[in-house]
C-alpha cells in the first residue's frame, strides 16, 4: 500500500500546479497591456527577456529549440532564433548581454532528469539557426522541477529558482560555467513555492520571483522578503521580466496572449537602489501601429471556465489518493 500509496502522491504533485495555474485565471486583479503577441506560432510564452523595445520570448516543451524577438510597438515577430532540433523542457529564459539570451532547458514534471542544460544564443531582428554549447547543469541533493533561470547583472552568474509546491529553491551556477563536465548548484536559499519565472533587478540586491497569482521581492543573497503583490489574472502566468524600479512585465501561456505592464507597490521601489534600469522605449510617432499607450486597457474578468476545469482535475487527482489506499 505504500508504494502505491507513492505513486498517487506523486500523480497529484504533478498535476496540481496545472490545476493551480487554471484557477488562477479567473482571480479579478488590474494590468495594463502593452501589448499582444500576434505570431501563431507563439502559444505557450514561458520565459521573458526585454531588451529596449523588443521582446524575447520561447515556447515551453513540445516546440523546437527557438527564440522569438518580438516588436513590442506591434506585438509582431521580427525574429527567430533556432537552436537546437529536440530539448527536452525549456521553460525560461534570461538576459545574456546585448543581443543574446541564456535559454534554460530546465523543465523536470517527473524528477526524473539527470542533469538540466542552459545554451547562450544570439537574438535580434531577422533569422539565424545557430549551433550553440550547451552546458549541464546538476542539483545536489536530486532533482527539482524549475522554470525561472536568472542572471545577476553585475557578475553575470546564473542562477535557477525551483518550482517546489509548498516552496522552492534557489541555486546558484559556478561563477565559471564547465563546458566539459556536469556544473554542480550550490543551494542558497529557499523561496516560496509553484514558481513559474523571475529577475534581478538591477542593482543586483534584489530579486523578484512569480507564481501564477502573485510575485515576491527578496533581497539578496539573503532571501528575505522585502514585498509581495497580486498579479493580473492570466491565461496562465509564466513570464516576467524587469523593466524599471517601478514596473515589471508579466506574460502568459496562450495565443496572442497579452504582456501586461503591472507597477510595483509604492514601499518596494523606495527599497530598492537608485541604479540605472532598462525602460521599455516608446515607439515611433510617425508609425501607423498604436502607441503603448493607446494600446493599454484593463485586464477584465475571465470567464468562470478555468475553475470548473481546475475542480474537475483536483477531484480525479484525489479519486486516484483514495483508490490507492484500498486494500487488494
Amino acid at each position: 500500500m505504500t508504494e502505491r500509496l507513492l505513486r498517487a502522491l506523486g500523480g497529484l504533485a504533478v498535476v496540481t500546479p496545472f490545476v493551480i495555474g487554471l484557477t488562477a485565471a479567473t482571480v479579478d486583479r488590474d494590468g495594463r497591456e502593452v501589448f499582444r503577441f500576434q505570431d501563431a506560432e507563439i502559444v505557450e510564452s514561458s520565459g521573458l527577456v526585454v531588451e529596449g523595445n523588443l521582446a524575447h520570448t520561447t515556447n515551453d516543451s513540445g516546440d523546437t529549440g527557438r527564440v522569438f524577438t518580438v516588436d513590442m510597438s506591434t506585438g509582431e515577430t521580427v525574429g527567430e532564433t533556432f537552436w537546437a532540433d529536440g530539448p527536452q523542457d525549456v521553460e525560461a529564459l534570461a538576459p545574456a548581454g546585448s543581443g543574446q539570451v541564456w535559454v534554460g532547458d530546465i523543465g523536470d514534471n517527473a524528477a526524473s532528469r539527470d542533469s538540466i542544460e542552459v545554451t547562450r544564443v544570439p537574438v535580434g531582428r531577422g533569422d539565424r539557426t545557430v549551433s550553440e554549447e550547451n552546458f549541464q547543469l546538476v542539483y545536489p541533493d536530486g532533482q527539482r522541477d524549475a522554470e525561472a533561470l536568472l542572471v545577476h547583472p553585475v557578475t553575470g552568474r546564473l542562477y535557477v529558482a525551483t518550482k517546489g509546491i509548498f516552496g522552492g529553491e534557489l541555486y546558484a551556477a559556478p561563477p565559471e560555467l564547465a563546458d566539459d563536465a556536469p556544473n554542480v548548484l550550490g543551494l542558497v536559499g529557499t523561496t516560496t513555492g509553484i514558481v513559474t519565472d523571475g529577475a534581478f533587478f538591477p542593482d543586483g540586491d534584489h530579486l523578484i520571483l512569480r507564481t501564477y497569482t502573485n510575485a515576491v521581492v527578496y533581497s539578496f543573497p539573503a532571501l528575505e522578503p522585502v514585498g509581495s503583490f497580486d498579479l493580473p489574472s492570466q491565461e496562465q502566468g509564466e513570464g516576467i521580466a524587469v523593466v524599471s524600479t517601478e514596473a515589471v512585465l508579466v506574460s502568459s501561456e496562450g495565443q496572442q496572449a497579452p504582456v501586461l505592464r503591472v507597477a510595483l507597490p509604492e514601499a518596494i521601489p523606495a527599497v530598492l537602489s537608485p541604479t540605472p534600469t532598462p525602460t521599455v522605449s516608446a515607439p515611433d510617432p510617425a508609425a501607423s501601429s498604436p502607441s503603448v499607450e493607446n494600446l493599454t486597457t484593463e485586464v477584465r474578468d475571465r470567464d468562470a471556465w478555468p475553475w470548473m476545469v481546475g475542480a474537475v482535475a483536483l477531484l480525479g487527482g484525489l479519486v486516484v489518493l483514495v483508490r490507492s489506499l484500498r486494500p487488494r
